[in-house]
């Protein structure tokens, strides 16, 4: 079985941190972090990564604005998208399921389950 590759784009460097420690540390993923938005497409179309971990909240091009950039590109438009957001409602995941994203994580979350969270909704086994 190949290593799943994790690309996370966050702004906050505690949150790409804990989450590439959590990610390679409990699921034996390779991960990549991204800094900004733009940082992430360049990224998500070099690395060509099995799914992107979003933070919605970041400066200058926000999450939704990088997943639209995303889908519009044919390199990166089939890369399952995972959103981190700490402004998570029931509407808010009617309308990220609506314009294709696979779910939303919850910030804080915990870092334990983050992996199992992530895998679940990815349809993934958790087997190192």
């Amino acid at each position: 079985m190949t290593t799943k590759q994790i690309l996370v784009v966050d702004n906050e460097q505690y949150i790409q941190e804990v989450t590439k420690i959590c990610l390679e540390t409990v699921a034996g993923w390779k991960v990549e972090i991204a800094s900004s938005g733009q940082e992430g497409i360049i990224k998500a179309q070099t690395y060509q990564p099995d799914a992107i971990l979003l933070d919605v909240m970041m400066p200058e091009m926000d999450g939704i604005m990088t997943f639209e950039n995303l889908q519009a590109n044919p390199l990166t438009k089939g890369i399952p998208v995972i959103l981190l957001t700490a402004k998570i409602q029931a509407s808010d995941r009617r309308r990220y399921a609506q314009m294709g994203i696979v779910s939303a994580i919850a910030k804080p979350f915990n870092p334990l389950e983050l992996a199992a969270e992530v895998a679940a909704a990815l349809g993934w086994s958790l087997e190192k």
